[in-house]
């Protein structure tokens, strides 16, 4: 498996993205003012996260996806790590992701990868999001904001 940087000329893989976050009009504004990054085996995208630069030395990752035929064999992981070297590459001093309370795979993931939480913003999904989401049985309500220093 490779991790590399969409070009300009490519398009991101939208179907994939849009399983982490279901408004296309939000992802379609971060991948205009971040980087987009996909995980390949075999030529085929299996993953994909998007890097956004913040304000204050910090970046993001506004969105981080991997297929589900693979799901747990330790690509997100891989690609949370790469995030977080890419960031601090570039000289970035603070990585943030945010997840929503109901999104426990993921909450556990990004602390196993040394994110601690940092915020909780009430009532984000209900009011930025038409539909709503229930993951683990649970609706998902709040925003988790988790960061890591570099």
């Amino acid at each position: 498996m490779i991790i590399r940087k969409l070009n300009n000329a490519e398009n991101p893989p939208m179907g994939l993205l849009l399983t982490a976050d279901p408004s296309r009009v939000l992802v379609e504004e971060y991948l205009e003012k971040g980087d987009c990054f996909v995980a390949e085996k075999n030529r085929e995208v299996i993953g994909v996260y998007v890097l956004l630069p913040l304000k204050y030395d910090n970046a993001e990752i506004k969105n981080i996806a991997v297929s589900s035929k693979d799901q747990g064999k330790g690509i997100g992981k891989k690609l949370v790590k790469h995030a977080i070297e890419e960031a601090r590459k570039r000289g970035f001093n603070t990585i943030e992701i945010g997840t929503g309370n109901s999104s426990l795979g993921q909450l556990a993931l990004y602390q196993k990868c040394g994110f601690r939480i940092s915020e909780i913003e009430k009532d984000f999904f209900t009011e930025n999001y038409s539909e709503e989401i229930v993951e683990n049985g649970i609706v998902c309500k709040d925003m988790i904001r988790l960061s890591l220093k570099l």
